[in-house]
């Protein structure tokens, strides 16, 4: 008897089931393990020290998940963070926080722009466009700082990241929160949220159904880039400098945390409060091997599978009438 195949509806909610299982159980097992191997791994100041490191990651992370629920992916946006955070560490001397802020914030919104322009307007596939993106804001980074971290004197920057003011919760990790938090109600209770799950399902469908697709695209780009310039001015209030290098470990453990929470990178599956599991995997992977002093080449190989199981677990592949 041949079987009938799997309806989307059905795949979909198959897909959501396990990512929404798997991460929650990735966490725990590595809790418990890496817990085992090292006690001091279980402890409040280690917990503290895993989310002041994630905290960016996880912004970082927001920002390429808009992204990969149209079905596009954005590779600039490690390189993005870094020439923010050294346009911030020029200007805050100068203007203070709040310029530094909408400097990081405008230039990467206007990276964003260019990016989903360059999609939508020339039809060049976005892994091609912010690939070459990418080189060009990185490039463009290390001519501004000349290859030297830019310091600055104001310290009201990296006091506001790293201070603690509630609950002794380094705020870093506060804000970190209320981005995905906030993304989470876009995402869910804003026409912006579903037209991007309804592109991320099929542009086709979606334009036939109204959605002026061109405009969300940009606009996924636009709000990606203006995250990533948020990122950027955090991460240089943390570390107290704009560094040409900041942003370099950013895209691999971004893309990594997107697909391992359950954002399928065929777009319309996941979202921001997925993203949230996601880092915390990554981020209990990384510290915990650190903690167990497991060297950073065998680190990258464990990154790497993680990401081709994500991946292969996430992907919808109804979407696909090859897979190339």
């Amino acid at each position: 008897m041949v079987q009938k195949p799997a309806t989307t509806a059905k795949v979909t909610r198959d897909i959501e089931l396990r990512t929404i299982i798997l991460p929650i159980i990735a966490i725990v097992v590595l809790i418990a393990y890496f817990s085992y191997v090292n006690p001091l791994f279980f402890s409040s100041a280690n917990a503290l020290n895993i989310g002041r490191q994630s905290s960016v990651l996880l912004i970082v992370a927001l920002a390429g998940t808009v992204v990969i629920l149209i079905g596009s992916i954005d590779l600039s946006v490690g390189a993005l963070v870094t020439l923010t955070g050294i346009l911030a560490a020029l200007t805050i001397d100068r203007f203070g926080i709040a310029g530094a802020t909408f400097v990081g914030l405008g230039i990467g919104a206007l990276v964003g722009l260019i990016n989903g322009g360059l999609v939508t307007m020339l039809k060049v596939p976005s892994f091609l466009v912010t690939l070459g993106m990418l080189s060009i804001l990185s490039g463009v980074a290390n001519q501004i700082s000349q290859g030297q971290s830019i310091l600055f004197t104001d310290s009201l920057l990296p006091d506001l990241v790293n201070g603690s003011y509630v609950l002794g919760i380094p705020n870093i990790i506060w804000f970190a929160l209320i981005a995905t938090g906030i993304l989470t109600v876009v995402a869910f209770r804003t026409k912006l949220g579903r037209y991007l799950y309804a592109l991320g399902g099929g542009e086709i469908v979606a334009a036939h159904a109204g959605v002026p697709v061109t405009f969300y695209k940009i606009l996924a780009f636009v709000l990606a880039g203006a995250i990533c310039g948020l990122a950027g001015v955090m991460l240089t209030g943390q570390v107290g400098a704009g560094t040409p290098t900041a942003g370099s470990s950013l895209l691999l453990n971004s893309i990594a945390a997107v697909v391992m929470g359950g954002t399928a990178l065929s777009g319309g599956i996941g979202g921001p409060h997925r993203t949230f599991l996601g880092v915390l995997v990554i981020a209990i992977l990384t510290n915990g091997m650190d903690v167990t002093e497991v060297n950073s080449f065998t680190q990258d190989i464990v990154k790497g599978f993680v990401i081709i199981l994500a991946v292969s677990l996430t992907i919808d592949r109804s979407k696909y009438a090859f897979i190339k």
